[in-house]
This record gives C-alpha cells, structure tokens and sequence, in this order.
C-alpha cells in the first residue's frame, strides 16, 4: 500500500509552544504566508505529545511556563528527538539561562521577545537548512558505509578485484589475461 503525500507533508512541520495564547497567535499570523506547518502548544507537555505523535521539524518555545521550563524541554527534545531543531524565544534572557540553553538545549539560536519578524523568519529558515544538510549528510555517510561495506564483500570473494593498477601517466593498466575466458 502506498500512501501519497500532499504538499502539505512536504512542508517543514513547525511548533510553537508558550503558554501565552496571544503570543501563539502571533507567531502563527507571522508565520501564515511562510511555507510551513505549524503546531501551537501551551505546554511542554502538550508539545511532547504533539512531538510524539508527529514528525517535528523545528521547536520554537518559550522559557518561563508552568510545570517545565522551555530550558526542561529542550533537554528533553534534545534526548528523545534528536533530528528536531531547536530555538528559544523569550522575554527572560538572563545569561545563566542563555548559557544554558546553548550548552544543555544545544538550541540553534536564542531569540527575545518582542521579536522582530524578519529577524524570526530568517532564523527559521537557516536553523531548517542547517538541518537539511545535516540530514543530507547522514543520508550520504549512510550511503557511503553501504559502498564501503559491499566492496569489502567483494574483495573478500574475490581478492584484488577493488585493486587498480595505474602506468607512470596514471592510465589504468588491465591484464589481458584477465578476459581470456570472456572471448
């Protein structure tokens, strides 16, 4: 069975998590024209359910919430869903905080409220190319240790057959004799 995709799965899935509802609200009017999908939660709770129950591309939270900080979720985020951006947005920006947050969240970027719009458009859309590439490149390691893995099958059922002998020009030098059984 094949599912298809819309182009609404091909989008980057984006959630917002603050406790405050006119802040949600606003983020998402900022973000209404962007190509994304974007979840609201009020809670790092909710917002782990959410994470659970959906591919999260970009976590964008608040600090300062009830229950679990966004600094608590972040950690938590970094555990549990490693692949899923981070970024911090918040009024509070103590330096223990922003610290924090760099070294335990491993966050992509600490924001301030009252954001300026461009500024959040633009780190969002760095942080999801930043993961892009990432994503890429272990796509591509992947790939590169499946060769690497086949080859080495190969050689050891049939040795030299991954050796090249090159000349002084740095042609590639083939032994006849290796075909005599093709003609």
């Amino acid at each position: 069975m094949t599912v298809e995709r819309t182009e609404k799965d091909n989008q980057p899935h984006i959630l917002i998590v603050d406790d405050e509802a006119s802040v949600r609200s606003a983020l998402r009017r900022t973000l209404r024209k962007e190509p994304y999908r974007v979840s609201l939660a009020e809670s790092a709770a909710e917002a782990l359910q959410i994470m659970r129950d959906d591919h999260v591309d970009l976590l964008i939270t608040d600090h300062l919430m009830p229950q679990m900080t966004g600094l608590d979720l972040l950690r938590r985020v970094r555990l549990l869903f490693p692949d899923t951006a981070r970024v911090i947005l918040t009024g509070q920006a103590e330096m223990d905080t922003v610290v924090a947050a760099i070294n335990e969240g491993e966050i992509y970027r600490f924001l301030r409220k009252p954001w300026d719009e461009t500024e959040i458009k633009l780190t969002i859309h760095l942080a999801l190319e930043q993961q892009r590439t990432e994503r890429e490149n272990k796509r591509l390691l992947e790939l590169l240790k499946r060769q690497a893995d086949v080859i080495r099958k190969l050689e050891n059922t049939h040795p030299g057959i991954a050796s090249i002998v090159r000349d002084d020009n740095g042609a590639i030098l083939i032994d006849e004799g290796d075909f005599s059984g093709l003609t």
